[in-house]
């Protein structure tokens, strides 16, 4: 039974590694980025107003 408690624990393991890399090598960065283009993208509140 030990060695079902050790397989479970490297694979819960092995699964949060694999997750936390894909989020700091792809999601956050594509997250930042959209943030970054956001804030850089010029408002156009006045131009909706007019029309």
């Amino acid at each position: 039974m030990s060695v079902f408690g050790i397989v479970m624990f490297l694979l819960i393991g092995g699964m949060a590694f694999w997750m936390l890399l894909f989020l700091l090598g792809f999601a956050v960065p594509f997250w930042i980025t959209l943030g970054v283009f956001e804030k850089m993208r010029p408002k156009r509140i006045l131009e909706d107003e007019e029309e």
